[in-house]
């Protein structure tokens, strides 16, 4: 197949590699020309993916209309907050469009795949996500990612694209679901990398994980996605890696501020976006609107944008009013 992946950062790397690798016809975009232009001369990414030699075939372009022009499938792998003004760019393109990016757009509330049926109306949209580190994939270790779209045979014809040696790929429905487990997941990442920076436990991180996941499906279910899909790959399999991975961003976003670092430093100072950060803001409001409980959300808000006392913060969730553990 002729792909196009959208975004030269870390995953799109990994992925327009592994597409490579599976013998497709590979085209990878980024937007700044002197980073393509190293990556073009040396076949590696070691700004953002060091170590990794890139697929002798694959190949790179900085124009965006050169990079789709005949390509059946286009992998968007942009930072969220770019993904409305670069595939608004796209809105001729025919083919499946498959968001890989994990994000609550704010203005608007849409994932990433609903941002996409406004800025390419003509495409069929799609997202792959799951516990998948980018780095471990380019190293070909082994992991298993889920590729969802509502129509049955769209959604398998990404599995048998993505599908190596190394990496298993499932399949699902619930595409709204599949997005907002993956998005929702950074922000308790950045909860627990805050855990970690403060010294805390692994009862803690046990307990934080546990209690993020119901309120994840609390918030999903409201949106109008499925609750078993939270069970899963894109729900909690995501939430555990991300959360407890030291290659994870947003966990290590989250132990600078436990840590005591200033979030505007931390945030000039970082090569690759942490996702969770300005998802967080996007879930807060998206959980007002909904009317819905989420105070492992609310308070990692109010530690990140409103600049609350990590204790305090700590306190008032551990001194919340008693109640019986749901599921729900």
């Amino acid at each position: 197949m002729k792909v196009v992946v959208v975004g030269a950062g870390a995953w799109g790397t990994a992925l327009a590699n592994l597409l490579c690798q599976n013998k497709n016809d590979v085209t990878l975009w980024g937007h700044t020309p002197a980073h393509i232009a190293e990556l073009q001369r040396t076949k590696r990414n070691e700004r953002y993916l060091p170590g990794i030699d890139l697929c002798g075939s694959l190949k790179f372009q900085t124009d965006l209309a050169t990079a789709v022009l005949g390509a059946e499938c286009a992998i968007i792998a942009v930072p969220s907050k770019g993904l409305r003004a670069v595939t608004a760019q796209l809105g001729d393109f025919t083919g499946i469009a498959v968001s890989v990016t994990k994000g609550i757009e704010f203005d608007t509330g849409l994932t990433m795949s609903g941002v996409l049926s406004q800025t390419m109306p003509r495409a069929t949209a799609c997202a792959l996500s799951g516990p998948t580190l980018a780095a471990e994939v380019a190293k070909n270790i082994p992991a298993a990612i889920v590729a969802a779209n509502a129509d049955d045979q769209i959604a398998r014809t990404i599995q048998t694209l993505f599908l190596a040696p190394n990496l298993r790929v499932y399949t699902s429905n619930d595409l709204l679901g599949v997005e907002l487990g993956g998005a929702l997941k950074n922000i308790i990442a950045i909860a627990a990398g805050i855990s970690d920076g403060q010294g805390f436990g692994d009862n803690t991180k046990a307990g934080l994980i546990t209690r993020a996941i119901v309120e994840i499906r609390r918030l999903g279910v409201a949106r109008g996605a499925s609750a078993e899909t939270f069970n899963g790959l894109s729900g909690l399999g995501d939430l555990i890696v991300t959360c407890c991975s030291k290659l994870s961003r947003n966990r290590g976003f989250g132990e600078r501020v436990g840590r005591g670092e200033k979030v505007p430093d931390i945030l000039a100072s970082s090569v690759s976006i942490a996702e969770g950060y300005p998802t967080a803001r996007s879930a807060y409001k998206l959980a007002r609107q909904l009317n819905i409980e989420t105070p492992i959300i609310d308070e990692t808000y109010a530690m990140l944008y409103e600049g609350k006392n990590l204790k305090q913060a700590l306190h008032d969730l551990m001194s919340r009013d008693l109640k019986p553990e749901d599921s729900i």
